[in-house]
């Protein structure tokens, strides 16, 4: 097995820079511990690295190179190929607003629009991925449009550090998004109580640090289980699989 290096600390690399402390490093290897191979640790590790600094730096690719025996190209590669990892420091909140095809032809594309306006400076709409706000300060907001957020049955829908807000309105939108820059936290439709951008990342790297009942939220609308339902209520099963079923040849490795 790859021998775990010690990480080195990034004082070099300006203003700002953080110290991954003892008890990040200690949650790290909690991380690699799960894994047979290092290597596979490195997504949940780069949720932690985000955790503390709010995005993955230079500073944060290095931390998990050196703990995971891997090139700073090779954790580079994947911190930009994933767009849940931010290279620009996020708000206080990261909001997601749907603009795939249903959303979009639903109103995502209009609540995209009224978001961006509030949000943004001297006439200016706010940009993708772009903060209003100092980042990490109380009420800042970053802003993103996203691709499909898998909940079409409920479009359209905005997210606030991944939590669910569905079946939106430009009104709605605003005064959810409002309200979270005056520091308070609306309950999402459906899953946990909402927390912060970073809390959030600590939990999607598996530390739920006392919020273990947040797994008790309900995670799906009566909308998507529909279904499901009525075919219990009307006995609707599928075919049972045969107990000799007959598989195509497969093809010859050429």
């Amino acid at each position: 097995m790859t021998q775990i290096q010690e990480p080195e600390t990034a004082g070099e690399h300006g203003p700002g820079a953080v110290v991954f402390d003892q008890g990040t490093t200690d949650r790290a290897r909690a991380i690699i511990a799960r894994y047979p191979v290092p290597r596979s640790a490195l997504l949940p590790m780069l949720h932690l690295v985000q955790s503390v600094e709010g995005h993955v730096s230079t500073a944060g690719i290095a931390f998990c190179a050196d703990l995971l025996d891997l090139t700073a190209a090779e954790v580079s590669a994947v911190a930009t190929f994933y767009t849940m990892y931010k290279r620009k420091p996020c708000g206080e909140h990261l909001v997601s607003v749907c603009t795939n095809t249903l959303c979009a032809a639903l109103g995502g594309d209009d609540i995209y629009a009224r978001l961006r306006d509030h949000l943004g400076a001297d006439g200016k709409p706010l940009g993708h991925e772009e903060t209003s706000g100092e980042p990490g300060a109380p009420g800042s907001i970053t802003l993103e449009h996203a691709e499909c957020l898998a909940a079409c049955d409920l479009a359209p829908v905005v997210q606030v550090n991944y939590e669910y807000f569905d079946n939106q309105t430009p009104d709605g939108a605003l005064e959810m998004v409002k309200s979270l820059q005056a520091g308070e936290k609306p309950h999402p439709t459906r899953g946990a109580p909402l927390t912060d951008f970073r809390q959030a990342e600590l939990q999607l790297a598996g530390f739920f640090e006392g919020r273990d009942a947040d797994l008790d939220g309900p995670s799906a609308a009566p909308e998507t289980l529909r279904g499901a339902s009525l075919a219990a209520e009307r006995g609707w099963t599928a075919p049972a699989m045969p107990e000799k079923a007959e598989f195509p040849p497969l093809p010859e490795k050429k």
